[in-house]
């Protein structure tokens, strides 16, 4: 994988959180693209602790787990001022072209799925040599799952834990989303589109009504992203995995959480009831569901904090 030269540039600015030696800083991550952002929670200023990278899923998603007006969770923000209690430090960051980090956005014709797991690669050793951190975890969430397998391969992690993570890569995914929401005629289309981009050729002529899914501008970066079975990644791994998932998850179901279980030689699997994608204690009923993706102010289900806790440990 491509090695970007990078310089690091930490603007600190500590204020009190929680309790008297936590730190709150904003980090930058500068690339040949642009500069990146986030924040990293220093969960102890005095001794050293644990650190956790928390890499956001697919879409416009923000540090804290946001979205436009749409998605408003605060889900990485509040799960990082528990760990925080927890005595483990974390760091979470914009995506590129997202809040922040909006001036590193690469045109969608460019973007490659490799790009996300070079920048999680480059914030994985900005903590690696920074000695206030005893132990390197990511924790991905959604398709951050499959972007923090990734970088666990690219650069040595003391452990690795799923959220919400697919077990299909994506063109299987697409193609049973697509199965039931387009006409047996679309349906036909898609999986010819799938079929092509699978085997890395781009396809001209797309339907108006697959085009959201399958623009010609996007196509380069699902054709770089089909390339990834996360079964088959996960399997590489050697560290410690423990793979999460919530039996109300509307987006990605629990048989996703044990294909992974499976593949991971070295893994624990927790599945918590009630939680969805969002990380939000929910009923399976859609409306209900959706409606916590809306409210910021509903906590983390707890065993979730705590199933990380014990993971990680002291």
């Amino acid at each position: 994988m491509k090695t970007l030269i990078f310089n690091i540039l930490i603007a600190v600015s500590t204020l009190t959180y929680a309790q008297k030696h936590h730190d709150k800083q904003a980090v930058q991550l500068s690339t040949p693209s642009g500069i990146l952002c986030g924040t990293l929670l220093v969960a102890d200023s005095i001794n050293t602790t644990h650190v956790a990278i928390i890499i956001p899923g697919s879409g416009a998603t923000d540090q804290n787990g946001n979205s436009g007006m749409a998605m408003h969770t605060n889900a990485y923000k509040l799960l990082a001022e528990e760990l925080a209690r927890n005595k483990i430090s974390s760091l979470r960051f914009d995506k590129r072209g997202i809040g922040k980090s909006s001036n590193a956005a690469i045109q969608i014709s460019e973007l490659r799925f490799e790009n996300f797991i070079d920048d999680v690669t480059l914030w994985t050793n900005m903590l690696k040599s920074d000695q206030r951190f005893k132990k390197v975890y990511l924790i991905g969430h959604s398709q951050g799952s499959l972007i923090g397998i990734m970088t666990a391969q690219a650069s040595t992690v003391d452990g690795f834990i799923s959220i919400a993570g697919a077990g299909y890569s994506i063109d299987k995914i697409l193609n049973k989303q697509l199965k039931n929401k387009v006409s047996e005629e679309l349906y036909k289309e898609s999986t010819t589109i799938l079929a092509s981009l699978r085997k890395g050729e781009a396809v001209d002529s797309v339907s108006p009504w697959l085009y959201s899914v399958f623009s010609p501008l996007m196509q380069p970066y699902l054709i770089s992203w089909i390339q990834y079975d996360p079964c088959s990644e996960i399997k590489k791994l050697d560290i410690p995995s423990l793979i999460i998932n919530g039996t109300t998850d509307i987006q990605v179901s629990v048989d996703n959480a044990e294909k992974l279980h499976e593949a991971a030689k070295n893994s624990q699997l927790l599945i918590i009831d009630n939680m969805n994608h969002v990380l939000k204690e929910a009923p399976l009923e859609q409306k209900s569901n959706i409606a916590t993706y809306s409210n910021g102010k509903l906590p983390v289900v707890p065993l979730l904090v705590e199933g990380i806790v014990d993971f990680i440990g002291n």
